[in-house]
């Protein structure tokens, strides 16, 4: 049986499947066993309540979906009395996502979140529908060390830093994450889009302009994993247009240690556990002892060359 574990900055999951922060919540504990994924990764909290952006906050795209939602919260108080007691009863590990306006805030929020049975914490430098123009920390190597640097301070849990795609130069960014003190690097939030009713004439969200996710963009941010395993030595984990287990081995090949599937969520609540049995048997249909065999596997061998090298592994 194929050992699916990996370690990603300091945490070890059962397998490399979670899901995308914003993308999960209580209710699918009602649609299948949460002891199944790899870990649980919490919608991004903030300090302060949140009312988000104005409706309309989603629309639909060819193979994606534009979002605009801004990151609604109903604060840490509410988190830590009404959310953390219902997940501290499954076994996966407990990762929040967090959110902050200044640097001074994000280590002070950390270190307020850094609770027992809390395994880690997302850091979400890279929501493209908070300030204006898609602008976020991630969106520079300087800001992002700036912020990485007082979280890493103000907090000894493993922290995962998640990037954008909008940046000019990831590969860049994702250095400084890790030179910040950065145990991981999810890779990345979703990219800067808009979209246009042709028949009203008016723009199709309220807030002009939101992130595109779903399988459109996970061309592009393959690409970027495939950047950033190259530029640094901590774990990536591989988020954008995961719909199948076919899409998280791509990244998986590409160096990617772990993904997290969101827009399939919506389509299929059961993506994530289809994507586990899968993996799972693509890992035993060609004997591969362990899964972590498969990271940065990608080359640049011809179709006749490994389609030799899988015969020969089958005999």
């Amino acid at each position: 049986m194929t050992d699916l574990s990996v370690d990603v900055g300091g945490i070890t999951l059962s397998n490399p499947v979670m899901p995308a922060s914003g993308t999960f919540s209580e209710g699918l504990a009602q649609v299948f066993d949460l002891n199944r994924l790899g870990a649980m990764v919490l919608k991004t909290i903030t300090k302060e309540q949140r009312e988000g952006n104005p409706l309309p906050r989603v629309a639909e795209t060819t193979n994606g979906l534009i979002n605009s939602i801004g990151i609604p919260s109903k604060g840490t108080t509410d988190l830590v009395e009404n959310v953390l007691p219902f997940y501290r009863g499954f076994r996966p590990p407990l990762v929040l996502s967090i959110s902050a306006p200044t640097p001074q805030l994000f280590a002070t929020l950390a270190q307020e979140l850094s609770l027992d049975g809390v395994a880690g914490l997302e850091i979400n430098l890279s929501c493209p529908n908070l300030e204006e123009d898609g602008k976020s920390f991630a969106m520079s190597a300087a800001s992002t060390h700036s912020v990485v640097k007082q979280i890493r301070a103000a907090t000894s849990l493993p922290m995962w830093v998640k990037l954008t795609p909008n940046a000019g130069d990831v590969s860049e960014v994702a250095r400084a994450a890790e030179a910040a003190g950065a145990d991981a690097l999810v890779v990345a939030n979703t990219i800067l889009a808009m979209a246009i009713d042709v028949h009203t004439f008016s723009f199709r969200l309220g807030n002009i302009m939101g992130g595109l996710s779903g399988p459109a963009i996970k061309p592009i941010i393959l690409r970027q994993v495939y950047q950033c395993a190259k530029a640094v030595r901590i774990p990536i984990i591989g988020c954008g247009g995961i719909s199948n287990a076919n899409d998280a081995i791509e990244y998986m090949l590409a160096g990617a240690s772990a993904v997290q599937v969101g827009t399939a969520t919506f389509v299929h609540p059961t993506a994530m556990t289809t994507i586990i049995d899968e993996l799972a048997a693509f890992c035993e249909s060609r004997r591969i002892g362990s899964i972590t065999s498969l990271i940065a596997q990608a080359s640049s061998k011809n179709f006749d060359d490994v389609a030799l090298m899988t015969a020969e592994a089958r005999v």
